[in-house]
């Protein structure tokens, strides 16, 4: 069963988990289970999603009940009048905030605007060694990217020099393997945590969050970071 966070007669929410497609890609044609189909059989309703995560990212995905909600809320996220709240485990010690201003290319190879704007929650510092350090660095950041762009949370924070723990292929190998050998850990930690928008039909401000998945909570606590999630 999905875990749903919001549901009206125009829309529903759910929090998505690690790994589950969003809907059939022909870049996945192995998987099997995908959040509308799923959701679609949950509610006995049919679902259209209205904008898209990661099959790595966890958190807020949001679906509309019916074609013309799907329109409206579309053209929000378009207009960027959607706002997004990201949690992500990074690589090293980030700082304390940052406003990352890298246009980032299409698949054509055109280069589009993107902007996010980061803040530090926590900082960290383990005695566990990974390559030539004897500690290893982590930051817990919560991101707000200003466009939409594909991959940008992660690409962007790879432009930094702070990747995502987990990610793959714009991630740090050494700590990907380093976290499936010692944690037998696979997660991208990266969570969509908050989606803030006016309701398409009645206007109403919604303010939807997501509590973070089990095995970013594990990651957390392996990490000795304290949020309360």
């Amino acid at each position: 069963m999905l875990e749903i966070i919001y549901q009206d007669e125009h829309l529903v929410a759910i929090n998505k988990p690690h790994g589950l497609l969003v809907h059939q890609s022909p870049i996945a044609r192995n998987a099997e289970e995908f959040a509308l189909q799923l959701l679609r059989d949950q509610i006995q309703q049919h679902v259209w999603p209205v904008h898209r995560l990661d099959r790595k990212t966890s958190g807020l995905l949001l679906f509309a009940l019916n074609k013309e909600t799907d329109r409206l809320m579309q053209q929000q996220f378009m207009e960027n009048k959607v706002q997004k709240k990201y949690l992500a485990v990074l690589r090293g010690h980030s700082p304390d905030e940052l406003l990352i201003d890298y246009p980032l290319k299409k698949e054509n190879g055109t280069l589009q605007d993107a902007v996010t704007y980061f803040k530090t929650l926590v900082r960290t510092e383990i005695a566990l060694a990974v390559g030539k350090h004897p500690t290893s660095r982590y930051s817990l950041v919560e991101a707000q990217p200003q466009t939409g762009r594909m991959h940008q949370l992660r690409r962007h924070f790879a432009h930094i020099f702070h990747p995502i723990i987990g990610d793959r292929p714009h991630g740090c190998n050494k700590q990907n393997k380093f976290f499936k050998e010692h944690f037998q850990m696979e997660s991208m930690l990266l969570h969509a945590s908050v989606l803030q928008f006016n309701h398409p039909i009645t206007d109403e401000k919604l303010h939807l969050k997501a509590p973070l998945q089990a095995e970013f909570k594990r990651a957390l606590n392996l990490l000795d970071i304290e949020f309360p999630s």
